[in-house]
């Protein structure tokens, strides 16, 4: 392959307002890792998100280092009138304006969307919250733990003295809710530019939470209709499985199994990589007594074969197994965690740490190439109120307009004080 060549970032050229707090901001990340202009307007004393969580580093936290990194900062008290015009300013010539926080809090200044549209008809106005702006929970305040109990994606865990507590688990509403919040402001930036007429879309990251776990809610949803009409798989004996990976804890054709140090995950659900496994390991009589069906057959139960599958897969090691399954043409995954991820040779050569020393953390990189270009790298972080000056100076404020305003308190203190 050729070596990647710089061009024009894919989003260049779109400018985007963030109104945001915490993680629903990942909206603009998403935009910015692609090459959008994100202009984040903070109140003076700027968002809180650098104090939360853990781990800080070099005093503001690796949530606002990540969600942050490539946009630019603007501190405005949208409580001024002032402050007010500026924002006005600034939606003037801007594709979109992203409010992360609960809806209507901007249309509570005068600044939603049928008051921004006035300005910008082209507007695209996106509103990311909790729950979203309907049912009994919209007004709930919320973190991002609570989408994935809501959606059912968290199982309680029980310690030694019988008290519930929230078990390891990747987040999922607060991750998923802005990419389809940046995939539906996109989807309405292309059509205002086509059509010149902007829109409100909203994301709940509760539904996102939902939407992702889409395939077992809509197995126990396709399981109330009578088994005349759904059943479970033909390699089961058409026997209804409980939905998603819960149905697999029986298998033993697709399962996870120790290696020499650590382990590997198993998958030959298909009769093909079944029957390449066995050959591979000189064990063909394990097929010819259980060939299986042609797809999805986990031998479910077949705790015989379980155990002399347990057998040879400690004769290797994680990574001896994963090359092997590629020169035998079967299916065998490493077992990594959070914390080994970054060792492994796939990890390392696709994707790779953004420093600290340029971004703030290290951290992952946007997971998108595009072919042959060389990839967006994103700005550090910025401090609150960074790009003040730089930001105003573009819309056409003089120095003197600048200092004016921040006497006024629209921009906060001067940044020395």
């Amino acid at each position: 392959m050729a070596e990647p060549t710089p061009r024009q970032a894919p989003l260049a050229g779109l400018r985007v307002v963030e109104v945001s707090l915490l993680g629903p901001g990942a909206v603009g990340l998403h935009l910015a890792d692609l090459g959008a202009d994100v202009i984040k307007v903070e109140p003076p004393q700027g968002d809180y998100i650098r104090q939360m969580t853990w781990p800080i580093i070099e005093g503001s936290s690796l949530l606002h280092w990540h969600i942050h990194r490539g946009k630019r900062s603007v501190t405005l008290d949208l409580r001024t009138e002032e402050g007010k015009e500026v924002f006005r300013d600034l939606v003037r010539d801007a594709d979109a304006v992203i409010e992360a926080m609960r809806p209507g809090a901007l249309a509570k200044r005068g600044l939603g969307y049928e008051d921004l549209r006035e300005i910008n008809p082209r507007i695209v106005f996106c509103t990311i919250s909790g729950y979203g702006m309907t049912g009994p929970y919209a007004d709930l305040p919320s973190h991002g733990i609570a989408y994935d109990t809501w959606a059912g994606l968290v199982n309680p865990a029980y310690d030694d003295d019988g008290f519930p507590y929230i078990p390891e688990h990747p987040s999922t509403g607060i991750h998923a809710g802005p990419l389809f919040g940046a995939f539906g402001l996109l989807a309405g930036v292309l059509r205002a530019r086509e059509t010149g007429e902007g829109c409100f879309l909203e994301i709940a990251q509760s539904d996102a939470a939902a939407a992702m776990d889409w395939y077992r809610s809509e197995t126990w949803k396709a399981y109330e209709r009578p088994e005349s009409e759904v059943t479970g798989n033909a390699a089961d004996n058409y026997e209804r499985r409980a939905p998603g990976t819960a149905g697999m804890r029986d298998g033993v054709r697709y399962q996870i199994y120790e290696s020499a140090d650590g382990h590997v995950l198993f998958m030959a659900s298909e009769q093909e990589f079944w029957r390449n496994f066995c050959a591979g390991v000189d064990r063909m009589d394990l097929f010819e007594r259980w060939p299986g069906s042609k797809f999805g057959d986990h031998a479910k139960g077949n705790t015989e074969l379980r155990a002399e599958l347990a057998k040879i897969f400690r004769t290797r090691t994680t990574a001896e197994w994963v090359a092997w399954s590629g020169e035998h043409n079967t299916t065998i995954a490493p077992v990594n965690t959070p914390k080994t991820l970054a060792d492994d040779p796939q990890f390392q050569a696709r994707l790779g740490f953004l420093p600290h020393e340029r971004h703030g953390a290290d951290m992952l990189p946007y997971p998108v190439k595009f072919v042959g270009e060389e990839p967006v790298v994103p700005a550090k972080a910025p401090s609150a109120g960074e790009h003040n000056d730089q930001v105003l100076a573009e819309l056409g404020y003089s120095p003197e307009r600048i200092a004016e305003l921040r006497e006024a308190g629209a921009l906060g203190r001067p940044r020395d004080e």
